[in-house]
């Protein structure tokens, strides 16, 4: 039965998606985030439902003539020189065949972000586009609240099956990064309902990411509530709020997760530990030795007693940064890092553009989410190997998105958001007053 409604749903949207570009993102973002499809029995959990909303937009680019006109952003050139260098270090990979295997993967994530770049232009789009990374992470932060809650914290809570974020770790960091964006929705909403709603999330996507067990998220975590802390208003009563939250949640989990978090700073006797710092050991070296890398899948044996300073303890890299420094060399990080510099630069631009005029508040709020998003992924992704995840580069998308809504002046014309006329206007000049122009206080 989920196969048949799961099936009907997309093929209902297909055609939408044929039509309209923007729309196509939005349907391959949900299968690609969500994998609904890892949820049903039968026929449809071996279906391709992402690769052929993909095909359907990029139909929708070539059918509807649309200009290809992606954004001139620093942020998106180095998107294409580090995705054109991945092609680079995949010709000169040490095992090529595995490498290419990653790499068409990493493609397929780069094509659609550039038409999301491309596609992405009117207020309600990037709303609905925000709602779409929302509800598709925000399910899994729900029911593995409600799971954590009902197991007292004594089991850990895991991904979707044969997806990025399988495991603990993955899952834990998509949903700490997850909530910025919560919390943004709230700011936005009209509807009382919703913004209670959007609430409850926030609070199990929390308990879920304690109930995760994973170190790293959990330090990630504790960065995104110490932003929150600095950019409330008031700090008193907001370092209050969080404080208590952390420690009620804190107190719920049992005693063994406790020493688990306590392992944090006693590292010399972790065997997980040991075998991230021999990967990252080996990732150095190979960066030193090779001026393009190893290429994609460099855990293998043949690597490792080459590189490894411990051949036999062969570790993914578990770091964003040493994966990027591993597979694509020093120059890789270097782009790597670059568009985050860049992203996060163009989140201030929203913040300090969009607080000048009411109808643009909402791009000043969105401008502090990605920030904070940004941070926990910096923080946590320093101990998981998700440089190549979906998420991360959503961030890049709504920074380049607002910014060009910005300055094509949108807000003269376009003043309904997602759901309705002024969304989330009045509930968001409440939030935050509005600054003159030309004001820095």
């Amino acid at each position: 039965m989920r196969d048949i409604a799961l099936t009907l749903v997309f093929a209902g949207i297909l055609p939408l998606a044929l039509r309209h570009t923007w729309v196509g993102v939005l349907l391959w973002t949900w299968f690609s985030l969500m994998n609904p499809h890892r949820m049903t029995w039968g026929f449809a959990i071996e279906m391709p439902f992402a690769a052929i909303a993909a095909g359907a937009t990029l139909l929708s680019v070539i059918w509807n003539q649309k200009v290809l006109n992606v954004p001139r952003d620093a942020a998106v050139v180095a998107l294409v020189m580090f995705v054109a260098w991945m092609c680079v270090t995949t010709v000169f990979a040490i095992l090529p065949e595995r490498s290419l295997v990653d790499l068409e993967k990493a493609l397929k994530i780069q094509l659609m972000t550039f038409i999301a770049l491309i596609a992405l232009r009117e207020r309600k789009h990037i709303e609905y586009f925000i709602w779409v990374n929302v509800v598709s992470l925000g399910f899994y932060g729900v029911k593995g609240g409600l799971f954590t809650i009902a197991s007292g914290g004594g089991s850990r809570v895991w991904g979707p099956n044969d997806s990025m974020i399988e495991g603990n770790n993955e899952i834990g960091l998509a949903l700490v990064m997850t909530i910025p964006f919560i919390y943004f929705l709230r700011l936005v909403a009209t509807r009382v309902w919703v913004r209670r709603g959007l609430l409850v999330m926030m609070l199990l996507c929390a308990a879920a990411v304690l109930g995760t067990q994973s170190r790293g998220a959990f330090l990630a975590f504790v960065a995104m509530g110490l932003v929150l802390w600095l950019r409330s208003p008031k700090k008193a009563v907001g370092g209050v709020v969080i404080a208590t939250a952390g420690v009620l949640l804190i107190m719920f989990m049992p005693e063994s997760w406790e020493e688990r978090m306590r392992t944090i700073t006693e590292y010399q006797g972790d065997a997980s530990a040991q075998g991230r710092l021999n990967a990252w050991s080996a990732a150095i070296n190979i960066a030193n030795d090779r001026l393009t890398g190893g290429g994609f899948a460099i855990e293998t044996r043949v690597v490792f007693e080459k590189y490894a300073p411990v051949p036999d303890v062969i570790f993914t890299a578990h770091s964003i940064y040493f994966q990027a420094l591993g597979e694509q060399g020093w120059i890789g990080l270097l782009l790597f890092l670059a568009i985050g510099v860049f992203a996060f630069r163009n989140a201030a631009r929203m913040r300090r553009l969009g607080r000048q005029r009411e109808e643009t508040m909402w791009v000043y709020h969105l401008g502090g989410m990605i920030q904070v998003s940004m941070i926990g992924y910096a923080v946590g992704g320093a101990f998981l190997s998700l440089t190549y995840f979906d998420l991360s580069y959503n961030f890049l998308v709504l920074a380049v998105v607002c910014n060009r809504w910005m300055q094509e002046e949108r807000w003269k014309t376009e003043t309904e958001g997602a759901f309705g006329a002024g969304s989330g206007t009045k509930t968001v000049l409440a939030a935050s007053p509005v600054r003159p122009a030309g004001s820095t206080t």
